[in-house]
């Protein structure tokens, strides 16, 4: 389901990317977010090893967050033969850096930042999606809370403006605005989402590590909206179990 590339506008994007949240420690790994900052973050060769490794493994495409020593570790890995597609997260108030950082290393796609979107100042993200397809990359946005924040850009003004739609959903609804992720609310934010009308990335698909690759996987497998998938790695090893399992599934 998620080998191979999606085709959007003029551009080929793997289905399958390699997320650096771990590479950051960002705040969702809880106690271990320390630790990937210290074994990740602070040393470059380890992430440069888990992108080469995930690149072995066939996964040719990378959802980068544009921290300094994240892209010091990804140009490594290029400049080593890596030939990825890079889609770019977009951070709130370094919009323009970000933008000017992307624009140079040629990604594929750049996605605004949940707290950017989910903030619903429309003239401004407006003005932001516009910096980012006139760089020639595709525009998209992420959001932290797909029922709200899809509900509203369906009445938003930027509805025609983005091409890619990120979203946290997880077979427990962790890291979701939702109490409990059961049939009823499962089927809402399907139906929401297909009303939309965007291509879909998953992120947060093993709720940041409380599932179990099988498990959060096969629960993926079944969700016809979804097209496209990040995964958080934070060792060769998570790499090799993830990658092999979801190309399986």
């Amino acid at each position: 389901m998620f080998n191979g590339n999606i085709k959007i506008k003029n551009r080929e994007i793997p289905k399958t990317l390699l997320g650096t949240s771990p590479f950051i420690g960002a705040a969702q790994f809880g106690h271990r977010a320390r630790l990937y900052q210290l074994d990740l973050y602070q040393k470059t060769e380890n992430m440069v090893k888990i992108i080469k490794k995930s690149y072995d493994l066939g996964v040719k495409g990378i959802q980068v967050i544009p921290y300094e020593n994240v892209i010091k570790a990804l140009k490594i890995a290029i400049n080593d033969g890596c030939e990825l597609e890079i889609v770019g997260t977009i951070r709130p108030d370094k919009e323009d850096e970000d933008i000017e950082t992307f624009t140079n290393l040629g990604v594929s796609s750049m996605l605004l930042h949940a707290v950017i979107t989910d903030s619903g100042e429309w003239e401004f993200i407006a003005k932001k999606l516009d910096l980012i397809r006139d760089s020639g990359s595709i525009p998209g946005i992420v959001t932290h809370m797909p029922f709200r924040t899809t509900k509203n850009l369906l009445k938003s003004p930027i509805i025609d403006l983005f091409d890619i739609y990120m979203v946290p959903i997880n077979k427990l609804g962790y890291l979701m605005d939702t109490s409990t992720f059961m049939e009823d609310s499962r089927t809402e934010l399907r139906n929401l989402i297909l009303e939309l009308d965007k291509i879909i990335i998953a992120k947060k698909i093993l709720a940041a590590g409380v599932l179990k690759p099988m498990e959060a996987f096969d629960f993926l497998k079944n969700l016809d909206y979804v097209d496209m998938v990040t995964v958080g790695i934070a060792s060769e090893k998570e790499a090799e179990e993830s990658f092999n399992l979801l190309e399986r599934l």
